[in-house]
């Protein structure tokens, strides 16, 4: 691949677009797209700040870029303050994917949206690719909306819906669930976890992988990037603790009917990740192994 090829990233600041950045800075030229302020500094790496999400700031940027792909992760991915303030959501999840997509096809870049599991209501698991959406909290619906703008801007845009993604973050603090596991443990805090909300989760590296060969091939559609074991929050807290060797540590599980102002969540959203295992030389993993390369392969450090 040629060093001049232009990646964009949005929501650079989070927890998957580090990864991504950190991953594509020795084959892309990248630009890192986020509203707060850079984070680090590399010769492959050109930190771009909007003022807002609006159509405005987000066509300055574009313009001056130009990118020949855009990876575009950023969102606001709280399920309960999305159905708490959905008019940010909307605007944050929906309007700026719309405005994206627009750019993306009129100048004939390829756009990779990343969406989510939680299009889904949790009744008919595994789910494919084909399957038809139905989510039940105002997060799903939003990225629901996005998907079907992104379906419409043509056959350089495709969608690719994470499942729960795990790992380290690859520079600055960010929304890392394996992180704050982590931290909790070593402070000796007690974990809980639902016994009845299932997910396929994927480790960062694979998944920052995956997006990263979706922006350079000839991809087109949906694609499920998942690992390949079903498990729910209680046993993958469990699967943590063991395979990490961190200390001994209590996890109770909890009926999340039972906590309050908590968004619907769909019980079971695994998916199917044949497509992404038949067409990606990217490999899904079982959760194990997913967290043993985790453990070797430490948060990359830039800067």
């Amino acid at each position: 691949m040629k060093a001049s090829k232009k990646l964009m990233v949005t929501g650079a600041r989070g927890f998957v677009a580090g990864n991504v950045i950190a991953r594509a800075l020795k084959d892309w030229e990248v630009h890192a797209l986020s509203r707060g302020e850079p984070l680090f500094e590399h010769p492959a790496l050109k930190w771009h700040v909007a003022a807002s999400t609006g159509e405005t700031d987000l066509a300055r940027v574009f313009q001056q870029v130009m990118p020949d792909v855009v990876i575009h992760t950023a969102a606001i991915a709280n399920i309960d303050f999305c159905e708490a303030n959905p008019a940010l959501a909307r605007k944050a999840n929906v309007e700026m994917t719309a405005v994206l997509a627009g750019l993306c096809e009129s100048s004939g870049s390829k756009l990779v949206f990343c969406s989510t599991d939680n299009v889904f209501d949790g009744e008919r698991a595994p789910y494919c690719e084909d399957d038809l959406p139905a989510p039940v909290n105002f997060y799903g619906q939003t990225k629901f909306e996005a998907e079907r703008i992104v379906a419409r801007a043509g056959k350089s845009a495709l969608i690719a819906r994470l499942a729960f993604v795990v790992g380290f973050p690859a520079f600055g603090p960010c929304n890392s669930f394996l992180s704050r596991v982590v931290e909790s443990i070593q402070s000796a805090q007690q974990l809980c976890a639902p016994e009845n909300e299932f997910r396929t989760p994927i480790d960062v590296i694979s998944a920052s992988r995956a997006l990263l060969e979706l922006a350079d091939g000839e991809h087109a559609g949906v694609f499920h990037l998942a690992g390949n074991d079903r498990l729910n929050r209680f046993e993958l807290l469990q699967e943590i603790v063991r395979v990490l060797r961190l200390p001994p540590c209590r996890i109770t599980t909890v009926d999340p009917s039972q906590v309050r102002s908590r968004a619907p969540r769909p019980r079971d959203v695994s998916l199917n990740n044949h497509k992404a295992r038949s067409f990606l030389k990217t490999p899904m993993l079982e959760f194990r192994e997913a967290l043993a390369i985790l453990t070797r392969e430490q948060p990359c450090q830039t800067g």
